[in-house]
């Protein structure tokens, strides 16, 4: 960890280089909407790449799950996302603060205390 710097913030800055130089060294310029389009197909793709490690193939002998491929795999998917967010003006500060209020808003669903149609608790769900 770069001292003194919040993980966010680091892993948002080193996404910035690798983007800026990858963009430069290849002479890329895509408008932010084609790039976001770009990154969910690679996202999508490292999907893929996460579901083959976890035995989703229910027609062939599952295999021991290899966690560090596992973690690789997660990892390259934060690489998408956070290009995702940096291209969308999204930092670090917004998409924390964005999490905490959708995460209050799942659990508040969950128990019935949206305003939201769809979410009724029953009994036994409390």
């Amino acid at each position: 960890m770069i001292e003194g710097k919040d993980k966010l913030d680091v892993i948002f800055e080193l996404q910035h280089q690798l983007d800026s130089d990858i963009q430069q060294r290849r002479g890329l310029d895509y408008p932010m909407e084609q790039w976001i389009q770009k990154d969910v197909l690679a996202m999508i793709s490292e999907l893929a790449e996460l579901l083959d490690e976890v035995n989703f193939k229910w027609w062939k002998n599952a295999k021991p799950v290899d966690e560090a491929s596992l973690h690789g795999e997660l990892v390259d998917i934060l690489h998408f996302f956070v290009s995702m967010c940096i291209r969308a003006g999204l930092d670090p500060d917004r998409l924390y603060e964005g999490y905490i209020a959708k995460n209050k808003e799942n659990f508040d669903r969950q128990y019935g205390r949206s305003q939201r149609k769809g979410y009724d608790v029953t009994e036994a769900d409390r």
